[in-house]
């Protein structure tokens, strides 16, 4: 995947600093009474043979435009495997009427974005622009179908960062050859789905500029593409700009490559062993081939898979996570493709557990579908979850898009496939998923992986480079023209924007229950969704000493069991509404959420309540927890950005409650007692405190009954924690720091250093500055690290705003021998933002990321009300939500520069590597003498010192 450093739709993250929350249990949905809409594209066929689907949407001010070509990695060449990943990087560069990166100049720098994916069918292209920015972005599509530039520079600088890519995903992390390489080089044994679609490293060298041409000539063709558009347009004017752009490109006479190789049925079990170096847990998966995407069969598997392994409900999280507690993590994968298709289930064993038990237990839980029919509570639930998610897949334009894209893929050309399958998983039966499983999932037709840290008995497996495939190099179309930026004089004119559409923000309610308890109301038609967000002063910065860790837990253990409710009973009821609710802390707050239809959302908040007002805390739910937390915690500490991420509070805060990791230690989470989650609970979570957020298809007065059922008679006993005074401390000395890990697959490189409270003036000139430094794909970092010089999969930069200081972080994976160039170039670019004014052109490009991001935001209900608990938070008023666009309008570059000379300059950066210093200590010692080398094992992360 190109992965595009863009502001995500939950922008709230960057805009206002709130923690992140994840799920915490299975999103679900009800069936019988949730209508889907149809998706609504409308179909037409060029002369050309190009597919075009278009599907207007009035109520949006953006518009997405996506190209989904039929050529993904089965399609890679023999000994040119990750190829198609290769070009979709390549693709993004020039063509003969528009230089490199200006597909970034389109989208970003208007306000959208772009990204682009590769899997084994499909390589496709999608940006998000205003809606003003169509005919544009249509031309650029339509010009790099026909006329791609490539040269040898660019060629060379992109194969790299693809090997940078590999080498994160696969190398540095502790599971990626499980999951990246073995998994399909087992499940498959003739199919090129065998192969992964990154590739290997050997194959990358190995490919020439003549291949890619030839690859464009053969596979980006108008015939083998699906034009999809959908948001706010004229549809005539849409139609003839299609015409226009896309009509004239030439389809070649040649036929494309055979590839349409039939995987044989497994001739009987197999059994493997794979070794890997920081394997921190021994991991096991069961696979076996299944059926292709457009199969009968495919709706079946599918809920078989939900009921295997989707949420805390499932069979397998109950069975192997929850009772046996032999497993840390499970997980299950119904991944059918175009020719072929394959089924796994995978589970990451617990400490103290081993492979051959996760195998039995797996191959227990699998056996039950095969000897005895699923329930029908379990039927109705797996089957509501499909069809909620259905529902939350089609809130954006974006979102319908992709839909209609994989549908289209997976049945080659079936556009109605979309919407039918939601009543193919409506029609499913007990009596068909045990048929499937007895079918399909049989001892001998299964795959056992064990997967296993290597040691000197057990080197490192290996990546099995010799795999044949159906096409060859020679079968790819002849290079043909090769085209050439042409002078400037001469290039076809890029359109004009059309007249700006606006985002609109909703007007705001605002009232008070009698407790105390504020809620906010933000309501935003379309689908049939509403969230809730529950926000209290309950951070990791409020723990007592030597009890890191514990704001975490005490959000986890909210789903954990009420005084009514035990967690089984809770995870099942939250399937069975199609509701989606967790928690999460961060330095300064925890939020509680829930997502669910409308219909049933007054059920949802209900039991969102009886979480936070009455859970029980049980003792086996702790231990369970905190069992959990510290093997993931073992997973984490094995990879190198993980390591740099949890050390960094330290080297920016010391030991003040911010440099405290906020899941715990290995030392602090065995200390944290049922008495400390109780009273961190009481004193924490109470509504005089306390902000509620209602965001989607809900009114005020809707909000508000709701709001007093479940909240309105909540007054708990006792006092309020007083807020933790300074959380940020005292200003601590810059350090340069290795972390050394042996082996490592690559180095994780920070730089580091105290930042700027939320309530800041210089929110605003610095939010801009930063997006200019490392937020976004077009990025001063990532223009250096990534696109010059190919050193990195991409770079990043945060503010890191909270309550008190927060902390500013600019970091990038790479290779381990470039870690100090990386370091230095980091610096190098902090310390010019703080030196030298941007260019105009810079900030207003900016000023567009900014913006864009927030009007995705408002898409969505999660979106929309993250926004506005943002603000409620740091007790900012609801008039900033309407003049976030004028505010980040306002800031000027001299703005820029001075706000970071004030806050961020580089001399007070501190400086954190993560990787095998065998590779690179010398080179960095000799910029940096005053090093410190801290072994991986010896690293003490409730040390300011760090040892």
């Amino acid at each position: 995947m190109k992965s595009r450093l863009i502001l995500t739709a939950a922008a709230s993250a960057l805009l206002f600093g709130l923690p992140a929350v994840a799920p915490a249990v299975a999103q679900t949905a009800p069936a019988a009474t949730i209508a889907v809409p149809p998706l609504g594209f409308v179909e037409r066929t060029l002369p050309n043979g190009l597919k075009v689907y278009t599907a207007r949407d009035a109520s949006t001010a953006n518009v997405t435009v996506q190209v989904w070509y039929k050529v993904g990695s089965k399609d890679d060449p023999a000994g040119r495997s990750g190829f198609a990943h290769l070009f979709e990087h390549l693709m993004f560069k020039a063509t003969r009427n528009f230089p490199d990166e200006t597909f970034d100049r389109l989208t970003e720098d208007v306000g959208g974005n772009n990204n682009a994916f590769t899997s084994d069918d499909v390589t496709a292209y999608h940006e998000t622009i205003p809606a003003n920015h169509l005919q544009r972005l249509l031309f650029a599509e339509a010009d790099r179908m026909s006329s791609l530039v490539v040269g040898e520079e660019v060629f060379r600088s992109e194969r790299a960062v693809v090997q940078e890519e590999y080498r994160q995903g696969i190398l540095a992390s502790p599971y990626g050859r499980l999951f990246g390489l073995f998994e399909p080089a087992t499940v498959y044994q003739e199919s090129p789905y065998r192969r992964t679609t990154i590739g290997s490293i050997e194959d990358l060298d190995a490919a020439t500029l003549e291949d890619v041409r030839r690859f464009h000539a053969t596979y980006y063709r108008p015939d083998n593409a699906y034009l999809i558009v959908a948001g706010n347009f004229d549809q005539a004017q849409l139609d003839a700009w299609i015409d226009r752009y896309f009509a004239p490109i030439d389809n070649p006479e040649r036929p494309l490559p055979a590839n349409n190789v039939v995987e044989p049925e497994p001739a009987g079990p197999r059994d493997v062993t794979f070794h890997a170096p920081n394997v921190p847990l021994p991991a096991v998966m069961l696979a076996w081939p299944t059926v292709k995407y457009a199969d009968p069969d495919r709706a079946a598997l599918t809920v078989l898979d939900g009921i295997l392994s989707t949420g805390e409900s499932s069979r397998l999280y109950r069975s192997m996570v929850y009772e046996q507690e032999i497993a840390a993590q499970i997980g299950s994968s119904p991944d059918m493709k175009q020719q072929a298709g394959h089924l796994t289930a995978y589970a990451i064993m617990a400490d103290g557990h081993t492979a051959d038990e996760g195998v039995a237990a797996l191959n227990a839980e699998i056996a039950r579908f095969r000897d005895e029919p699923v329930t029908e509570a379990e039927l109705a639930e797996a089957r509501n979850e499909l069809v909620a998610n259905a529902l939350r897949s089609r809130e954006t334009i974006d979102d319908r898009a992709n839909v209609l894209g994989s549908a289209l893929i997976g049945t080659n050309g079936d556009a109605s496939a979309a919407d039918r399958e939601i009543a193919d998983i409506q029609a499913v039966t007990a009596a068909d998923v045990q048929r499937v499983a007895r079918r399909y999932l049989t001892p001998q037709r299964a795959a056992t992986i064990r997967y296993l840290a290597a040691d000197e008995a057990h080197p490192t497996t290996e990546q099995n480079t010799a795999v044949d495939a159906p096409v060859r190099v020679a079968d790819l179309a002849p290079v043909g023209e090769i085209f050439t930026l042409l002078p400037e004089a001469e290039r076809a004119r890029m359109p004009e924007p059309g007249a700006a559409v606006s985002p609109s923000t909703p007007a705001i309610a605002d009232f008070r229950l009698d407790n105390g308890l504020r809620v906010l109301v933000a309501p935003k038609s379309g689908l049939p969704l509403v969230s809730a967000r529950l926000s209290f002063d309950a951070g990791a910065a409020d723990e007592a000493a030597g009890k890191a860790g514990a704001a975490s837990l005490t959000a986890n253990l909210l789903t954990q069991g009420t005084a009514t409710r035990s967690a089984p009973q809770i995870a099942t009821e939250i399937e069975q509404l199609g509701a989606n609710v967790g928690a999460g802390a961060g330095p300064d707050f925890t939020n509680v959420f829930a997502n669910a239809p409308a219909n049933v959302f007054p059920q949802t908040v209900a039991l969102m309540a009886d979480l936070v007002r009455n859970p029980a805390f049980a003792e086996e739910e702790l231990d369970r927890q905190r069992t959990q937390t510290l093997d993931g915690l073992k997973v984490a500490l094995s990879t190198p950005g993980q390591v740099l991420s949890q050390a960094v509070g330290r080297v920016v805060y010391g030991n003040a409650p911010y440099g405290s990791p906020g899941v715990g230690t290995v030392t602090s989470l065995p200390s944290i007692t049922r008495d400390d989650i109780v009273a961190f609970h009481a004193s924490r979570y109470r509504p005089e405190a306390a902000t509620l957020v209602f965001s989607g298809d809900i009114t005020e007065a809707q909000a508000r009954a709701l709001a007093q059922s479940a909240f309105g008679d909540w007054n708990p006993a006792g006092a309020a924690a007083a807020p933790t005074a300074s959380p940020a401390g005292q200003t601590v000395a810059p350090r340069v720091i290795v972390i050394d890990q042996p082996g490592a697959g690559q180095a994780a490189v920070a730089v580091a250093m105290r930042s700027v409270p939320r309530a800041t003036p210089d929110y605003f000139p610095l939010t801009l500055g930063n997006t200019l430094l490392g937020g976004s794909f077009t990025s001063r970092l990532n223009q250096e690290i990534r696109i010059k010089r190919g050193l990195s999969y991409g770079t990043r930069s945060s503010l890191g705003v909270r309550r008190d200081t927060g902390a500013f972080v600019a970091s990038a994976q790479t290779r381990n021998d470039a870690a100090p160039e990386v370091a230095d170039l980091i610096l190098a670019e902090v310390a010019r933002l703080g030196s030298t004014a941007p260019t105009e052109q810079e900030i207003t490009t900016r000023r567009a990321i900014l913006t864009g991001a927030f009007s995705d935001s408002l898409e969505t209900v999660d979106g929309l009300g993250g926004l506005v608990a943002g603000l409620a938070l740091y007790d900012l008023p609801m008039s900033e939500l309407a003049a976030y666009v004028n505010n980040v309008e306002g800031v000027d570059a001299p703005e820029v520069q001075a706000a970071f000379a004030r806050n961020v300059p580089a001399d007070r950066a501190s400086v954190v590597v993560v990787g095998d210093a065998s590779k690179f200590l010398e080179a960095l010692r000799a910029r940096h003498p005053n090093v410190e080398v801290i072994p991986l094992s010896s690293l003490n992360l409730d040390s300011a010192a760090l040892r």
